[in-house]
């Protein structure tokens, strides 16, 4: 899910979808406007799931779109490999989700860990 907001209005920290990807906005470089043109914003952001740096030069005034991201807890139900098996503790839901390569021994079975679910991806926060 997602909705359009301004360019101008998108700050550092906050979400923007890029390439069809959602992604966070560490840096914002804006340009004052010029005797034949508008201001124009240069925004680079990392891709919250594979992430890539991305980035986009646009008008201020320009509309794009802002990803609604969610913040929710799981519990495990099982491991095999790289993968585990999460229930949503809100809807009691089952997904399998990727283990990340840093977190690949910390995860156990039967406890409650946060992910993030964003544009029909999600991953371990």
């Amino acid at each position: 899910m997602k909705e359009q907001t301004e360019i101008g209005k998108i700050k550092e920290g906050r979400y923007i979808v890029i390439d069809e990807e959602p992604c966070k906005v560490v840096g914002i470089a804006t340009s004052k406007p010029g005797k034949h043109g508008a201001a124009k914003a240069r925004i680079d952001a990392v891709g919250i799931f594979d992430g890539v740096k991305r980035s986009i030069v646009s008008p201020v005034s320009a509309k794009t779109y802002v990803p609604v991201v969610e913040r929710k807890s799981g519990q495990v139900l099982s491991i095999a490999g790289n993968m585990a098996q999460l229930m949503d503790m809100k809807d009691f839901s089952n997904f399998e989700i990727t283990i990340p390569e840093d977190k690949m021994g910390t995860i156990e079975v039967g406890k409650e860990y946060m992910y993030i679910e964003s544009m029909g991806k999600k991953k371990f926060d």
